[in-house]
């Protein structure tokens, strides 16, 4: 009998998914600079608990060598055996739309079977995009605002949000594949590569929790409260801020990687009306307000060229 890549199915649940909803993705796999993909899981799983549709086959699509799950020792027995899990699951946000969620760990084996299922679950559910964030850590500073890399079908939201298009080799991610392989058939699929500092690339960034949400709703409308993660990330910087102030070094640096961050936003087209000066999505009144300024200027959105456009470095 051929091995199922799934180790866990809810027949009723999987048929009462409604169609045509929205796909987040959130898997962890090698890099997740700021922690922004596990801060991402932890914060829809703890916010909206989802309800788990299908889960994944561990035995089939994990190496436990290399990612051992946790097991803990009290005394004199074992207790809380916490295997990893891959799993599909169903949520709604703030104002009950649902959504799909794909989350846990990326797989390490059989790609092209994961890839292939997640195709024939698209289609199944009518996904209406699949939407991804995952973030890298580049040479910029964290006194402005959080930078974005957009990739995929939606070329409002390129237009609008893709700070830096470089055109480059990378080690490709299952999440990458999935991307690309949606975007061939013609689903409509969007990435959001956020662009941390490299110097916070090792701790829990909450502005890389905020880039990602901001773009999920950007793509898909759902909408997330976002209140504890910016009261989050305005403790986070004070407390950076001032442990900045102590060392003359990293201020110089800070101050280096500013200088170059704003040389470079200078020779970039104008930023679409859309999109608050922080990268956030701006209120109606805002818009109303943006829209007026921006059709007065006669002016539209465009981006710097993709072969020649290269981010600050220090």
């Amino acid at each position: 009998m051929t091995e199922s890549i799934f180790s866990a199915e809810y027949a009723e649940r999987r048929a009462s998914v409604p169609r045509g909803l929205p796909l987040i993705v959130a898997m962890q796999g090698l890099s997740d600079a700021g922690n922004a993909v596990s801060q991402l899981e932890e914060y829809l799983w703890r916010k909206y608990e989802p309800e788990e549709v299908l889960r994944f086959n561990a035995d089939m699509l994990l190496d436990y060598r290399a990612r051992r799950p946790l097991i803990t020792f009290a005394e004199d027995h074992f207790v809380d055996y916490s295997p990893e899990e891959l799993s599909l699951s169903l949520a709604h946000d703030e104002f009950g739309a649902p959504f799909l969620l794909l989350s846990g760990y990326e797989p390490d084996f059989r790609w092209e079977q994961f890839i292939d299922t997640m195709l024939l679950l698209v289609h199944e559910f009518e996904v209406s995009i699949t939407v991804w964030a995952h973030a890298i850590p580049m040479p910029v500073p964290h006194t402005r605002p959080l930078s974005v890399t957009v990739s995929g079908s939606r070329d409002d939201l390129i237009e609008a949000r893709s700070i830096w298009r470089p055109t480059t080799k990378l080690s490709a991610s299952a999440a990458h594949v999935l991307e690309y392989r949606l975007h061939s058939v013609g689903e409509e699929v969007a990435g959001f590569a956020l662009l941390i500092p490299h110097y916070l690339a090792n701790t829990e960034y909450p502005a890389a929790l905020q880039g990602a949400l901001e773009g999920i709703m950007a793509a898909t409308g759902l909408i997330l409260s976002t209140d504890e993660v910016r009261e989050a990330g305005r403790r986070f910087t004070a407390q950076l801020d001032s442990q900045l102030a102590e060392n003359e070094e990293s201020l110089d640096m800070v101050r280096t990687l500013e200088q170059r961050y704003d040389a470079y936003m200078e020779d970039q087209t104008t930023r679409s009306p859309l999109v608050s000066e922080d990268g956030s999505i701006p209120t109606a009144d805002q818009i109303a307000s943006e829209l007026e300024r921006f059709l007065a200027q006669q002016q539209g959105p465009g981006s710097g060229d993709p072969e020649t456009d290269e981010f600050p470095r220090p």
